[in-house]
């Protein structure tokens, strides 16, 4: 997968001239790369998920800081899509890992450094929602004990609860952060 700048300006250009201002971006970009070790993963595959994870966030954020900064009344709110993964990785995801915790320092910096223009900037920390990307959870995923063990999902729209909460909030309040997980899966205690 490529990135393509011209093409998220464009996006939100359109954005602007249908609805006239941005309240709310949700950065929901995420894949991953085979689950091999480090060294065997390929330039190409690294660079595909940093693209997707990273760079796309940025530039989608990007594009709406400048709507929000320009909009009258001035603002919005971003929430950006991180992971558990940031902070507790699984085997042989180096390049989701490494994304997703990158994913934690761009949200702090948006949420820094807009403060004054009234951009409020949050992230969600997703664990085993049921979606294409947990399929394979119903049939064992790689544990940190080189185990491999089936793992509880669950139903994805309590993440588009969570994703409404933060959006609706009012702009003088900000979820920084939350994390919305199966209550079963293994992550307290990980590792």
């Amino acid at each position: 997968m490529s990135v393509n700048r011209t093409a998220s300006a464009r996006s939100f250009a359109a954005t602007r001239d249908t609805f006239g201002r941005l309240d709310v971006l949700f950065n929901n970009a995420g894949m991953g790369a085979p689950g091999i070790p480090m060294e065997d993963l390929t330039y190409e595959q690294w660079s595909a998920v940093v693209g997707v994870n990273l760079t796309g966030s940025f530039l989608c954020a990007q594009e709406a800081i400048r709507l929000m900064k320009q909009q009258d009344p001035r603002g919005g709110r971003i929430i950006n899509n991180g992971s558990l993964s940031a902070v507790t990785p699984r085997p042989n995801s180096a390049p989701y890992t490494s994304t997703k915790h990158a994913i934690t320092g761009l949200t702090k910096s948006i949420a820094l450094d807009q403060r004054e223009f009234n951009i409020a900037c949050g992230q969600i920390d997703i664990g085993n929602a049921e979606t294409e990307m947990t399929r394979r959870m119903t049939s064992g995923v790689p544990q940190a004990d080189s185990s491999k063990k089936v793992e509880p999902r669950m139903d994805v729209q309590h993440v588009a609860q969570a994703v409404v909460y933060m959006a609706n909030l009012p702009l003088e309040s900000n979820v920084l952060f939350m994390t919305v997980m199966a209550t079963k899966m293994p992550f307290v205690g990980r590792g």
